[in-house]
């Protein structure tokens, strides 16, 4: 049995789930997320934990049923702490700056570049501007806004500038070599 599939999910207090037809419907103080229940795995919720079974030994049902818990953990973790990804902007002018509903970023090129902050996510930049903060209560939309915000100046290997995750290791190269006689 998966052993990531089996564990039970502890609900916080505050969060309440619902589960029919396939779907989990995960309400907490942040918010409220639904989760789809993938074929062949079924959940319960009891004495304030939620389980999935699955109905069958099958390599896709087995793979589902870890997936599925995973996904709801994730869920349950945001709707009552949420989620966040910090990022680094490294180099000299290259700044961001939040103005209205999208964040602008002077990264060196030609012109500046306005990106819209998605519905249930919130970025924060801070007095420097070369730090910001993504939050929000679903995992996959705050990771996938922090790599859309990455890929708009992907840190170089040779001075290291650009946007990075915080705490993210650059491998620096070597720059050209002079000439030894």
């Amino acid at each position: 049995m998966s052993r990531i599939g089996r564990k039970p999910i502890p609900l916080p207090k505050g969060v309440e789930i619902h589960v029919g037809n396939g779907v989990v419907q995960v309400k907490g103080p942040k918010g409220n997320l639904l989760v789809n229940l993938m074929p062949g795995i079924t959940a319960s919720v009891e004495d304030g934990t939620l389980t999935l079974e699955r109905a069958n030994e099958e390599r896709q049902t087995r793979a589902y049923h870890g997936l599925n818990r995973a996904l709801i953990a994730n869920a349950v973790t945001g709707v009552s702490e949420g989620w966040k990804k910090e990022l680094e902007i490294i180099g000299i002018g290259y700044r961001a700056e939040k103005k209205g509903n999208a964040v602008v970023f002077n990264l060196g090129y030609s012109h500046p570049i306005e990106y819209p902050i998605p519905e249930g996510i919130d970025i924060e930049v801070d007095g420097k501007a070369n730090k910001l903060a993504v939050t929000g209560i679903d995992r996959q939309k705050v990771g996938q806004v922090a790599a859309e915000i990455r890929r708009l100046r992907p840190p170089e290997p040779y001075k290291g500038k650009g946007v990075r995750y915080a705490g993210e290791y650059i491998r620096i190269k070597a720059g050209k070599q002079g000439v030894k006689a």
